[in-house]
């Protein structure tokens, strides 16, 4: 503020606030900011990738995407601009046009395992679960302490029949997360599926039991109707995580 009243035409300064109110959560304050940052300096690709993020998480992922193409055209050669316009564009259901955008992340950027992990979670969304799955490889080879890629590649494998190789990725997925109901309740659905019953019944309980903790009923009730259904000659249904479960494990 000090900055901004001394020097009322310094855009770094605007920039800057900017980028502070977003840290605190006052993604409109940061807007602002960043809004007369560009009007002083429309030139500056990093500001309008700021206010991309800023619109981002208050869910103009319109207004986002505008701001990312702007930031793309200024600085065309920047990884994250492209990673970060993918998740705009998956969440408007646009996943060829987030697929492009993590291929161009990922070529500029070879390491990103996130980008792997999130260009993946697109491939499955379009039916491509081998194309998932050869992306959590990747995922994981780059970042192998992550549980939410085994969870992620667990579901694929799931989905193709693989209940083995789902029950070692939710192993894993456990071993470096043990408080995350959702993957005790699909290995639960994995081990239902190979005719293991009791080790079924052990992961929907202890699903049922951290849904509770976290004060999950509806989830918990779910993971308790699973055992009562282990009678029935129709296997569970596998519940899969939502998007930001699977981008951000949360």
């Amino acid at each position: 503020d000090q900055a901004i009243q001394l020097q009322p035409n310094d855009a770094l300064a605007y920039n800057n606030r900017g980028n502070a109110r977003s840290a605190l959560d006052d993604k409109q304050g940061a807007i602002a900011d960043y809004d007369q940052a560009i009007q002083l300096q429309p030139n500056d690709a990093l500001v309008y990738h700021n206010r991309g993020f800023a619109r981002y998480a208050l869910g103009d992922h319109h207004g986002a995407i505008a701001d990312y193409d702007q930031a793309i055209q200024l600085q065309p050669n920047d990884a994250l601009v492209y990673h970060n316009r993918g998740n705009a564009r998956y969440n408007l259901g646009n996943k060829q046009g987030a697929i492009a955008d993590y291929d161009q992340a990922i070529q500029l950027q070879p390491d990103d395992a996130i980008a792997y992990n999130n260009r993946g979670l697109a491939r499955y969304d379009l039916g491509d679960h081998q194309g998932a799955i050869a992306d959590y490889d990747q995922a994981i080879q780059l970042q192998p302490n992550d549980a939410l890629v085994y969870h992620n590649r667990g579901f694929a494998r799931y989905d193709l029949g693989d209940h083995q190789g789902a029950i070692a990725d939710y192993d894993q997925a456990i071993q470096l997360q043990p408080n995350d109901a959702l993957v005790y309740h699909n290995r639960g659905n994995a081990r239902y599926n190979l005719g293991n019953k009791q080790g079924a019944i052990a992961d929907y309980q202890q699903a049922a039991n951290l849904y509770q903790k976290q004060g999950k009923e509806s989830a918990c009730q779910s993971a308790l109707n699973q055992i009562k259904k282990l009678q029935s000659s129709t296997p569970p249904k596998n519940d899969p995580p939502n998007f930001w479960q699977r981008l951000f494990g949360g």
